[in-house]
């Protein structure tokens, strides 16, 4: 309607008539805003409305500004500030009966803390969220003939009351007595092989004299089911056993998980001129890992974890109770948590915590709720 048509009307009712077309029409307005809103559209208002016209679903953005180095680094440390220790690798000696040649947490010093020192930053790390400990080395049966890495186990399982308490050990120094005494205690036992051909094994440094690598891992597996303790067993994949077939031996062996990693080049342990490990010969392609995972992916107890998986995706503890952070191609350690705490030494780890539940860092690691048949 065009307001000339309203000239035969008294004024006040032309008036009246006119507020009600404009009120209809700022409705209708208004409904369209709220339609066209996703859109961002931007609309030209016509009868002058008011710039302070509340309109439905709108809202000014503006743009981002471009992040700066400092900006990114801001956000990592408000990211690590969040940070929870739920799964911790605590490599509380460096010392080693075997020579891996891959070794990339060599025996640089002999320190291993006191024992009261150790269970008091286990405690702190309960109390910051931790979930699960996994006991490594080094060798952890080799620190007083595995009672170091036994009261720490019994520590954590009765006073803590961790869900989850592992080990990694290459197996050669467990007796049957520390089952006897420690293996209530302990979750998952974890024994490093790399190969069921005993050649290959002494060629890759994980030998000891007259003692046969494969025959002690039956025998590890055996004690396991009688003691009611989890077995694993975790194998790194590199030049020398890359084309070998252990699918058979593997599903003999029945263990829980089989971790298998990729050969990792870590500078100032394996690689560079500090490091007391030369392994840039036992390092294969990612082609050459992905073919081994492919023979063997009828095996369902495979955990595979790439260079890429591992790097950034682990919290690691130091012999110094120290967080080790491998971003940079080395190890770069924080300050310890019993100077400075959890919160504080986090910060500096370096961990992914979106890599380590994409890898499946959190699984079902009590033995208590894996109901197996021991």
């Amino acid at each position: 309607m065009h307001l000339g048509a309203l000239g035969w009307l008294p004024l006040a009712g032309a008036l009246a008539v006119a507020r009600a077309v404009l009120s209809a029409l700022r409705e209708r307005l208004g409904a369209l805003c709220w339609s066209l809103a996703p859109l961002a559209l931007p609309l030209a208002l016509p009868l002058a409305l008011p710039l302070a016209l509340p309109l439905p679903g709108w809202r000014r953005v503006s743009a981002p500004s471009p992040a700066t180095p400092a900006d990114r680094r801001r956000e990592r440390q408000e990211d690590d500030a969040s940070l929870t220790p739920t799964s911790v690798n605590y490599h509380f000696t460096r010392q080693c009966n075997y020579k891996c040649g891959f070794c990339f947490h060599t025996a640089k010093t002999s320190f291993v803390l006191p024992l009261e020192e150790a269970k008091r930053g286990l405690a702190m790390l309960k109390e910051a969220g931790m979930e699960k400990i996994n006991f490594s080395g080094g060798e952890p049966f080799l620190t007083d003939r595995g009672e170091f890495v036994g009261q720490l186990v019994q520590f954590c399982k009765q006073e803590l009351k961790l869900p989850s308490v592992s080990i990694v050990s290459n197996g050669s120094l467990i007796r049957e007595r520390w089952f006897k005494k420690y293996g209530e205690y302990l979750d998952i036992l974890a024994i490093s092989c790399d190969s069921f051909d005993e050649d290959v094994n002494i060629l890759i440094g994980r030998g000891q004299g007259k003692k046969n690598h494969v025959e002690n891992l039956h025998k590890l597996r055996q004690w396991c089911r009688e003691y009611a303790v989890a077995f694993k067993i975790n194998s790194v994949i590199n030049r020398f056993n890359v084309e070998e077939d252990m699918n058979e031996q593997i599903k003999a062996l029945n263990p829980v998980r089989w971790k298998v990693f990729q050969c990792l080049l870590i500078e100032g342990e394996n690689s560079g001129e500090d490091a007391l490990r030369e392994a840039e010969k036992f390092v294969i392609s990612d082609e050459d890992f992905e073919r081994f995972l492919d023979r063997h992916k009828d095996v369902s107890c495979l955990v595979p974890e790439s260079n890429q998986k591992m790097r950034d995706s682990y919290l690691i503890l130091d012999e110094y109770m120290r967080f080790l952070n491998c971003r940079n191609g080395r190890k770069e350690p924080s300050k310890s948590i019993l100077d400075v705490g959890v919160e504080a030494a986090i910060k500096f780890s370096g961990f992914d915590e979106k890599m380590f539940l994409q890898r499946g860092g959190k699984y079902v690691w009590s033995k208590a709720d894996m109901k197996l048949d021991w």
